[in-house]
């Protein structure tokens, strides 16, 4: 049977998804089978994996570290909201359906049994289980029926690493607080304390760091410098630390429109790892100017970022930039925005039933009850691409060309058309999530835009991005391992907890 540790945090953004990260590589360097888990994740950005289910990508990118595939499992309830009122209900990788926030803290109950289920299944698999909790533990107007945090560290019966964000200010306030608001039994499974993202001399804490200890009586396990690494983050606290400007000393200038209801913006976290893109993001009030590429994301909601884009003026400067015959490129919702129609005839996502979109692309889409959850491979051109499709609509092309043949789904044979590209090739549509990580395929298109801009092509291709994540993840560890305490965390994990 496997050791089970929690990290929770003093609030969100603290630094508990690359903390979890962290201590998963770590563990499977050292020799161990160790997998990420948390009970419920609130998140927009997910993936699809092997099997066809839907998960959060924070659970991914912790999987990724550990060294293995990502398993549904991991993350048995994801909430994607779908208005300010309700969200998605996701469970073991399938969608249950809606709920607003009163409805899913009375279903909470029902879902003990089979986190549990869950959670034992994957402890009887592995070494190591590395918990992630959600937000704080001590939201206590919701702590009696908690599935997140002490709630799930009580499931699992694990010890407890509570870390805080230094970076924001109050952070012994925040340690204390947190500590002292919670019950006497949620209080003994706290073992350990980790300060996150440090900046200065640490001679000048460590009078701090001795009187937290003193007056919560936990240890702390060590204090994090802050670092600059490029490693995907959770998109409620990720976007509002996005660029918004362009980096003038790269030579291409991508931008990507903050729809009201963005979803998987990770899709072009690959873009910035290519030496001569700089990536932006374009909200409204901000300048969009002429980018060389203006990417339109994904949406949970598409029909109400249509009305989003309209209200605020981006679709006029959409418009603009197709007149100026620059590159637009649409994913999944995205793609759907470019056509002419939107149709919700069934109220799947909204009450408007058909809107007019952008109509750069002579397609409409149909939304449908059924939601498409798939892995694929697929060719463009001659580039063999991987990627994945999250989506309820289904888009039918007219007068244009497609943009990928889709040669497998879920791992079987398969053929099918995806997509749509302009006549001029200018402005190009798919579902396909995760198609600007083929790093050939990726290359190949912004040296298209390069000799459009007079420019000489690059002929290296990228590290692979897999291979280059993985390095982030190596020096993740490395700047964790320095800075902690790893044999007092490992002596935490082993023993067992008294309450």
């Amino acid at each position: 049977m496997g050791k089970s540790l929690m990290v929770q945090g003093t609030a969100s953004d603290s630094g508990k998804s690359i903390l979890v990260a962290a201590l998963c590589r770590i563990f499977h360097q050292d020799g161990l089978k160790v997998m990420p888990f948390k009970s419920q994740n609130m998140a927009l950005n997910s993936y699809i994996t092997l099997e066809g289910k839907e998960m959060g990508r924070a659970q991914v990118f912790q999987a990724e570290a550990a060294g293995i595939e990502p398993d549904a499992r991991m993350n048995p309830v994801l909430l994607k909201p779908t208005s300010d009122r309700k969200s998605q209900v996701i469970f073991n990788g399938k969608v249950l359906c809606d709920m607003d926030a009163v409805e899913y803290h009375e279903f909470k109950p029902q879902l003990i049994k089979k986190i549990s289920e869950l959670y034992q299944e994957l402890l009887k698999e592995n070494d190591v289980i590395v918990l992630e909790g959600a937000g704080s533990p001590a939201e206590i107007n919701l702590n009696s029926r908690d599935i997140a945090n002490m709630g799930m560290a009580k499931i699992a019966d694990a010890p407890v690493l509570l870390v805080a964000d230094i970076d924001k200010g109050g952070v012994f306030a925040s340690i204390y607080g947190t500590i002292h608001l919670l019950e006497p039994e949620e209080r003994a499974r706290i073992k350990g304390i980790i300060i996150n993202k440090f900046r200065g001399d640490i001679a000048l804490l460590d009078p701090g760091l001795k009187m937290i200890e003193d007056l919560t009586d936990v240890p702390v396990v060590g204090v994090i410098p802050y670092a600059q690494l490029n490693i995907e983050d959770e998109d409620s606290v990720a976007l509002s630390k996005v660029s918004r400007t362009y980096n003038t000393q790269k030579e291409l200038d991508i931008a990507v429109i903050g729809l009201s209801k963005i979803s998987n913006f990770t899709d072009f976290k690959s873009l910035e790892s290519e030496p001569d893109v700089s990536v932006r993001y374009v909200f409204p009030g901000d300048q969009l100017g002429s980018p060389d590429i203006l990417i339109l994301p994904g949406s949970k909601n598409t029909l109400e970022d249509c009305l989003y884009l309209e209200r605020s003026g981006l679709a006029k400067e959409i418009e603009r930039v197709r007149s100026e015959g620059k590159m637009i490129f649409g994913i999944c919702g995205g793609f759907q925005l470019l056509g002419k129609k939107l149709h919700d005839p069934y109220q799947v996502e909204s009450t408007h039933g058909t809107l007019e979109g952008l109509g750069l692309l002579d397609t409409e889409t149909y939304f449908e009850a059924d939601k498409t959850t798939t892995r694929v491979e697929a060719k463009i051109g001659e580039e063999s691409i991987s990627g994945y499709e999250i989506h309820m609509g289904r888009t039918e092309r007219h007068e244009q060309k497609y943009f990928a043949q889709i040669i497998t789904v879920n791992g079987e044979a398969f053929s099918k058309e995806d997509g749509a590209v302009s006549s001029d090739k200018k402005v190009i549509g798919t579902y396909l999530h995760g198609v600007f990580d083929n790093s050939a395929w990726r290359r190949k298109l912004l040296n298209q835009v390069r000799a459009e801009k007079g420019l000489a092509p690059i002929e290296k291709i990228a590290t692979p991005y897999q291979e280059y994540k993985n390095q982030q993840y190596d020096q993740l560890a490395d700047l964790v391992r320095e800075n902690v305490d790893l044999e007092k965390i490992y002596q935490i994990m082993n023993q067992e907890v008294i309450v």
